[in-house]
């Protein structure tokens, strides 16, 4: 269960107070034996953390940035791919291509169908998920060592919203620490709690994320492009596996002078039973260059993701639950060790269009380039619809609580500001041809 609002006990009749990322209870529990301690540490908890680079103990990391660094990688990783909505709703020859092409447009079809059906896909506007995530983390071993993720559990949670792949945005709060990450259709972008907004260079891109069962559109428009390599079981499922690579323009475009991508690599396991996607992996190597041109040295990111508990929502399979195994791996001239971090991972809420509440999310950005990360604004209003009740036979929102939010984020600046209105409709009314029906 996700806790949503916090009591305020600072005032009796105070309206109870938003968290900006929903977490689970058993994080709310843990924070203090009774009510007075819990608020005391929720208010702390929700301040930004120190820009100070302080000693952590989460996940094994050595420092609060590290452990910052590891959240982005495993809690907001990208698709190297951009993803057009419309391409699986396509009627496409199966005799225009190559024999692995066109089985991975067989086996896309079939997904389509046993994920809801072109036409409940297509129905879909926007999406909104509330989820809470368990992370362990193992320490940085050498490579011959096994590596084994054994380290205390943090606990949290995350809030997404979408409108399309190149339109998103993420909040993921894990043991008080906050990464966000979003894409306004031109350029996709990360921060935290304590360091700067960072774009990423390329195309806006999406998420990871929606394509752990969350987003059947965006899993079927990606994969209609792959090709199938085979068959494997997936804890003792019988799958078909698609495979994907990234062209060598969409790398260079994502690559830096002091990062180049060598290579990103998909692969989608599709049941042969239920037509479901049950496992999602990607790898991606990185050559780090120095500026002195000496010594570089190699990243290789390997994520595999179980997907589970698939349900329908408003006739939608979704999945609702599933475990990331993600293996950092560095190597080179001076390092050869690696790490394993595991998140599990459960949605609580995943809706594709919200009746009681609605959410806007706004964003603005002030000369933000690839070069020169100044400033994010992000603006955030909730309205909650309550007491509804039938006038003259339509049913009618007689109270209403808005919350509206905004967070600036920069290199030198961070600030937020939060309003929070409450009203009630004591008389409903409508007005037809000048004349009032009360």
């Amino acid at each position: 269960m996700m806790r949503k609002l916090c009591p305020n006990l600072d005032k009796q009749d105070g309206l109870e107070t938003v968290l900006e990322v929903p977490i689970p209870e058993e994080m709310y529990t843990k924070m203090g034996s009774n009510a007075a301690l819990r608020w005391l540490n929720m208010r702390a908890l929700m301040k930004a953390q120190s820009a100070f680079d302080i000693k952590s103990t989460h996940l094994q990391a050595k420092s609060d940035n590290e452990f910052l660094a590891l959240l982005k990688i495993v809690g907001a990783p990208l698709i190297p791919f951009q993803v057009q909505l419309e391409n699986y709703t396509l009627s496409r020859p199966f005799n225009d291509c190559s024999i692995e092409a066109s089985t991975a447009r067989y086996i896309v079809q079939q997904y389509v169908a046993a994920a809801g059906g072109p036409s409940a896909l297509s129905s879909v506007t926007s999406m909104y998920a509330v989820g809470q995530v368990k992370m362990r983390g193992s320490e940085i071993k050498q490579v011959d060592e096994n590596v084994h993720a054994t380290g205390n559990c943090e606990v949290g949670g995350f809030v997404l919203w979408q409108k399309n792949p190149d339109l998103w945005y993420l909040e993921l709060v894990v043991s008080g620490f906050k990464v966000s990450a979003g894409s306004d259709g031109k350029i996709a972008w990360n921060q935290s709690s304590s360091q700067p907004g960072h774009a990423n260079r390329g195309p806006p891109r999406p998420l990871r994320r929606f394509f752990q069962g969350l987003d059947p559109r965006c899993t079927a428009s990606l994969f209609l492009e792959a090709v199938s390599i085979g068959e494997r079981a997936v804890d003792h499922e019988d799958c078909f596996i698609l495979k994907l690579e990234t062209a060598s323009d969409s790398l260079k475009a994502q690559s830096s002078a002091q990062t180049e991508i060598i290579h990103h690599t998909i692969w989608g396991y599709f049941s042969q039973r239920t037509g479901l996607l049950v496992k999602l992996e990607d790898k991606k190597l990185v050559r780090m260059m120095p500026p002195n041109g000496k010594d570089s040295a190699f990243w290789e990111t390997s994520m595999e993701s179980l997907v589970q508990d698939y349900r329908y929502i408003d006739g939608i399979n979704i999945a609702h639950g599933g475990k990331t195994i993600t293996t950092l791996h560095r190597y080179g001239k001076s390092h050869n060790h690696k790490r394993k971090i595991e998140e599990t991972w459960r949605i609580d809420e995943p809706e594709t269009g919200l009746l009681i509440q609605l959410t806007d999310v706004i964003f603005l950005r002030t000369e933000v380039t690839e070069e020169n990360d100044d400033a994010f604004w992000a603006i955030r209003m909730e309205s909650q619809m309550e007491d509804y009740r039938k006038f003259d036979g339509t049913i009618i929102a007689h109270a209403r609580k808005t919350y509206a939010r905004l967070n600036k984020y920069g290199q030198s600046d961070n600030g937020r500001w939060k309003i929070e209105e409450k009203w009630k409709i004591e008389e409903v009314g409508f007005n037809i041809h000048g004349l009032s029906m009360d």
